[in-house]
């Protein structure tokens, strides 16, 4: 993994600054919701805090950033289309999803099925960090945005969510 590839508007200050043309405005909300998107999953992070001033909302060597609000109305268009869920009721903290929820529990599945996991229980660790998921796309995923695929899994009686001793696992049918 190399370094995060920033867009070219990333070094163009106006960026950072919400547009009042309506055509620019809308075409500037979805480079910022491509690089969110793009930026968590390089650096495999699920958990966004708008209120800090870090990339992707602030490039220092322009010493520019988005405004809160800007911050605010990008990550509500994220949670509008499925790619994001606030975390606190004061919407700062934010779940990032470069896969919506529906996406990842269809991967999940995928995966199960092809790699005769199915009417077997795996932990969710083995899921996440196990030997035998070294290479997709789910393995490292937080494990929060994990139990939520699995839970639309389970809700379809695709997969069962099992408790066991200080572990938890699932079983895909």
């Amino acid at each position: 993994m190399g370094a995060f590839q920033w867009p070219w508007e990333y070094s163009f200050p106006p960026f950072f600054t919400v547009q009042v043309h309506a055509k620019t405005k809308e075409q500037q909300l979805a480079t910022w919701k491509e690089l969110v998107l793009n930026y968590q999953k390089h650096e495999g992070q699920a958990l966004l805090n708008i209120a800090e001033d870090a990339p992707p909302f602030v490039n220092r060597e322009l010493a520019r950033k988005l405004s809160p609000e800007a911050r605010l109305w990008v990550m509500e268009e994220l949670a509008r289309t499925g790619h994001a869920a606030t975390a606190d009721k004061r919407k700062q903290q934010w779940e990032v999803y470069w896969h919506t929820l529906d996406e990842w529990s269809n991967i999940l599945y995928d995966w199960a099925v092809a790699s005769g996991t199915t009417n077997t229980v795996c932990t969710l660790y083995e899921l996440v960090a196990g030997d035998n998921t070294v290479g997709e796309e789910f393995h490292g995923l937080d494990e929060g945005v994990l139990k939520k695929a699995l839970k639309l899994l389970e809700g379809r009686g695709k997969c069962e969510l099992i408790a066991f001793d200080d572990n938890e696992g699932v079983k895909f049918f």
